[in-house]
C-alpha cells in the first residue's frame, strides 16, 4: 500500500508560502520543488541525492562555503553554553566581542557604535529611524525628507522599501510610505534644498536587485563629499557587498569612503544564521544620551543573539586565518576570465561584474529584451539545475556569485552550466 506519510513537497506546497515566487505554478500538479538536504563546501544535494553547484551562495549569504568545520565548531561551543537571551537590559559575549570588533575593521574614531537586528531590511530601518530621530535631537526637526536612487533596492520592511526604485517590488504600497526622493545622479543632488534631507542611501559600487548594475568609479567619492558639504547623513547598504564580495571587506573601501550609517547582513554570519548590524558614529549616539524621551525605541526579540554572534566572530576569524581577501584576487581574475569568455553567447548582451559578483543579462541575438512574461531567465535557471548548477536570475539577468571556497574547477562547471542553459532555452 502507498505510504500515507506526506511528502516535504507535498507539506510544502500545502502550507508553505514562499518569497518572490508565483504560487500558481508553485503548487500546480506535477510541479515538485526541490527540497534541498545536504551542503558541503560550494556543494548543495538535493533529497533525491543529486548535487549542485551553491551558484548564488543561498541568496549571496554563504560565503566561505556550506559545513565550515570553524563555523559549525562555533555554533556547537556556543548552544554547550546558552542559545539566546535578551539583549534589552542585559548583554552577552558574543554580542559585546563582535560589535567590538566590526567597529575595529575601520578607520580610529569613524564607527564606534553597533546595533544588531535580523536581516538587511531591518538593518536599513534602523539606519533610518536613527537619521530622523538624530535631527529631531539635535534642533533640525526639518531634516526629514530620504534620497535614494532610481532602481534601488533596500529591503521590504515599510521604511527600507519607501527607498525602493523598482516599481515591481514596491509600487504598490507608495500611499503608506514616508518621503523619499528618488533620484537618477550625484548631478540630480543641486536640484534639492540639502536642508530639508536627513540621509541619502545608496549601494555603494553596484545595485543588486537592479540587475547588477554598476556605479560609475568616483561616484560614491562625490557623493561622500556632497553629503559633508551640506551636513546630510550618509547611509551605505552593504548587506549584499559587504565581508569581502567585492574583493575588499566593505565596497565604499574601494573609494576610501566611510559614511555615517553602514548596514550589514547576508555574509555576516557567513549564510549560517539571521543577523544583521547597523553601524553608526560617536556623534550620532551621543545624540540620543539624556532623558527617556531620548531613547532610541526600536529592537527586536533575537537582538544580540548569542549563536548568531560566535558564528559571525568565527566568520571574522576565517578570513584572517585564511588569508580570504588575498585569495579572493585570484578567484577574481578566474571570473573575470571565465565569464568573458561566457560574453561572446550570442544571446548574451552584457557580462556586469564587480569582484566575485557577475550579472549575465540574456536578450534576444544581444540586442531585444525578451517580453516579461517569457520568463526567461527563470527557464534559464531551472534547466541549469539539470547541468548541477542553482541561482535565480533578476528578470533575464543570470547572477553568478558563489562561496569564496569555490574551486576552480567547479567555477568552469558553473559557467558551462550557465552557457548550456541558455543554449537550451534561448536556441544556439
Amino acid at each position: 500500500m502507498p505510504s500515507s506519510i506526506p511528502t516535504p513537497q507535498q507539506q510544502d506546497q500545502a502550507h508553505c508560502w514562499h518569497p518572490f515566487t508565483q504560487h500558481a505554478e508553485w503548487c500546480a500538479p506535477g510541479f515538485k520543488p526541490l527540497v534541498l538536504v545536504e551542503g558541503r563546501g560550494a556543494l548543495l544535494c538535493d533529497s533525491e541525492g543529486r548535487e549542485y553547484i551553491d551558484g548564488n551562495s543561498s541568496i549571496w549569504t554563504n560565503i566561505h562555503g556550506h559545513r565550515h568545520p570553524k563555523l559549525d565548531a562555533a555554533l556547537h561551543s556556543q548552544i554547550d553554553r546558552v542559545a539566546h537571551t535578551s539583549f534589552l537590559g542585559f548583554t552577552n559575549p558574543p554580542a559585546a566581542r563582535l560589535a567590538a570588533e566590526l567597529c575595529g575593521l575601520w578607520p580610529k574614531g569613524s564607527f564606534t557604535r553597533c546595533f544588531f537586528s535580523d536581516d538587511g531590511s531591518t538593518a536599513i530601518e534602523v539606519s533610518l529611524k536613527m537619521a530622523a530621530q538624530f535631527w529631531q535631537q539635535t534642533g533640525h526637526p526639518e531634516k526629514r525628507r530620504f534620497i535614494a536612487f532610481t532602481n534601488a533596492y533596500h529591503g521590504d520592511t515599510m521604511g527600507a522599501s519607501s527607498l525602493g526604485g523598482i516599481a515591481l517590488f514596491h509600487a504598490r504600497f507608495a500611499d503608506w510610505q514616508f518621503p523619499a526622493t528618488l533620484v537618477n545622479s550625484i548631478e540630480e543632488l543641486s536640484s534639492l534644498n540639502p536642508g530639508e534631507v536627513a540621509a541619502i542611501v545608496v549601494e555603494p559600487l553596484i545595485q543588486g536587485a537592479a540587475g547588477m548594475r554598476l556605479w560609475p568609479r568616483g561616484m560614491l567619492a562625490g557623493l561622500r563629499e556632497w553629503c559633508t558639504a551640506h551636513d546630510v547623513l550618509l547611509i551605505l547598504d552593504e548587506v549584499m557587498t559587504g565581508f569581502g564580495r567585492t574583493g575588499k571587506m566593505f565596497a565604499c573601501e574601494h573609494e576610501n569612503v566611510v559614511p555615517d550609517f553602514i548596514a550589514l547582513a547576508k555574509g555576516l554570519t557567513g549564510g549560517y544564521l539571521p543577523l544583521a548590524a547597523t553601524l553608526t558614529t560617536e556623534r550620532v549616539f551621543n545624540a540620543f544620551l539624556g532623558g527617556a524621551d531620548q531613547t532610541f525605541y526600536y529592537g527586536h526579540s533575537y537582538t544580540g543573539n548569542q549563536l548568531g554572534c560566535a558564528v559571525a566572530l568565527a566568520s571574522l576569524d576565517v578570513f584572517r586565518d585564511e588569508r580570504v581577501l588575498e585569495r579572493l584576487q585570484v578567484q577574481i581574475a578566474t571570473l573575470t576570465e571565465l565569464v568573458g569568455e561566457l560574453s561572446q553567447h550570442r544571446h548574451i548582451a552584457e557580462v556586469r561584474q564587480c569582484g566575485f559578483i557577475a550579472g549575465i543579462e540574456v536578450r534576444r541575438d544581444r540586442k531585444d529584451p525578451y517580453p516579461h512574461s517569457d520568463l526567461i531567465g527563470s527557464k534559464i535557471c531551472h534547466t541549469a539545475r539539470r547541468h548541477g548548477l542553482l541561482t535565480r536570475p533578476i528578470r533575464d539577468t543570470i547572477v553568478l556569485m558563489p562561496p569564496y571556497c569555490i574551486t576552480d574547477e567547479q567555477l568552469e562547471r558553473a559557467v558551462r552550466a550557465l552557457y548550456a542553459a541558455i543554449d537550451e532555452v534561448c536556441g544556439q
